[in-house]
């Protein structure tokens, strides 16, 4: 953490998506960098929310509006002359994406087109990091972790705008801001693909943990959904040290990192949806239990890894909390809520107890 703090210091950045569950944890963690952070998104999406309840909003500058919205956002980032832009602001669902495409296309892909048209009418920017999914990937259910290079796709409305995104940002990096011309533009543009990202403060409809929060605060049994597949999961620090740590080299070093980056947990923290859920009942304790939601559902990609490996060579970036590290964690985080405690300094604590074991 230290390092970061000297890079980041008194650096301005932008965090679109900042009301989010990632966005929240992001904002935190830069403002204990000592970051000028801005953020532009709408409303927090859940109540409660972690945005509200650790009152994130005071840490930072807060620009409410869409992603959408073209020339608002013009005038935001006008405005605010960020140097590193990292980008989040999502339709982050995959069954909200079966409900309703047209929004999720919206603002997946013409959301980040915007970006990136902004980002062309204001001079100083150096770094743009456009934050996607691990669901980008075209999913053959294989046995080994997909690497950058691998081709894109989606079954479902939020996946494929996902691989969409990730060839705007190609097609906009190759156009207007091509490594090979970097002395005439100065900016360097970057993807990041991460995997099923958990942890406190998660309040979201259909995620696995929210949902098993949720039954458990209302002394309900929770109820999963394909139980048996695999996902790579990872504690939210853990990407986004990575996209710290990338967009530290997007700014310093330009042309030598962009391109798109894998972020995945190591590979023995692939579990099952079923092991998830029935390891955070042990830690939870009395009170928690599961089953099978045996209702037809739309599809999900039944397992997915993600390759690391350009991560952890190029940036020196590797997983830090283990599955079970992580799901304590999480357990830490709830309980300690309930029990009244304050929520910006659940989130600082792990922080720092994150940053002491890396």
């Amino acid at each position: 953490m230290n390092k970061l703090n000297e890079e980041y210091q008194d650096k301005k950045v932008l965090v679109t998506g900042h009301t989010g569950f990632k966005g929240s944890w992001l904002c935190i963690l830069l403002n204990k960098l000592g970051a000028d952070v801005y953020g532009y998104a709408l409303e927090p999406p859940t109540v409660p929310s972690l945005f509200v309840e650790a009152n994130v909003g005071e840490l930072i500058t807060s620009y409410i509006g869409d992603i959408r919205n073209l020339n608002y956002l013009n005038k935001v980032i006008s405005k605010i002359k960020p140097e590193i832009v990292i980008h989040m602001a999502a339709q982050p669902l995959v069954l909200e994406s079966y409900r309703d495409p047209i929004q999720t296309y919206e603002t997946n892909v013409m959301g980040v087109v915007n970006l990136f048209e902004a980002v062309k009418n204001v001079a100083g920017i150096k770094a743009v990091l456009n934050v996607t999914t691990d669901k980008c990937y075209e999913n053959k259910e294989w046995d080994w972790g997909y690497r950058e290079n691998e081709p894109l796709g989606g079954y479902d409305p939020y996946s494929s705008s996902k691989a969409c995104s990730e060839i705007v940002t190609a097609s906009y990096r190759n156009s207007f801001f091509n490594p090979a011309n970097f002395s005439e533009h100065g900016v360097a543009i970057a993807s990041a693909r991460a995997g099923n990202v958990i942890g406190g403060g998660d309040f979201a409809d259909n995620r696995l943990i929210p949902d098993f929060i949720n039954a458990i605060s209302n002394k309900e049994t929770v109820k999963i959904r394909n139980p048996h597949a695999i996902r790579p999961w990872q504690h939210v620090l853990e990407p986004i040290t990575g996209y710290l740590i990338l967009a530290k080299n997007l700014y310093l070093y330009g042309p030598k990192f962009t391109g798109a980056w894998n972020f995945g947990p190591n590979d023995n923290d692939a579990r099952t949806v079923e092991w998830i859920i029935d390891s955070i009942c042990k830690y939870w304790g009395k009170g928690a239990s599961y089953l099978i939601d045996g209702v037809p559902k739309q599809h999900e990609a039944g397992f997915l890894k993600l390759d690391s490996s350009k991560a952890r060579m190029k940036l020196g970036w590797t997983p830090n909390w283990d599955i079970e590290m992580t799901l304590k964690s999480i357990v830490e985080w709830n309980t300690a809520l309930i029990n009244g405690e304050n929520a910006y300094d659940i989130t600082s604590e792990q922080i720092d107890k994150y940053f002491s074991t890396n």
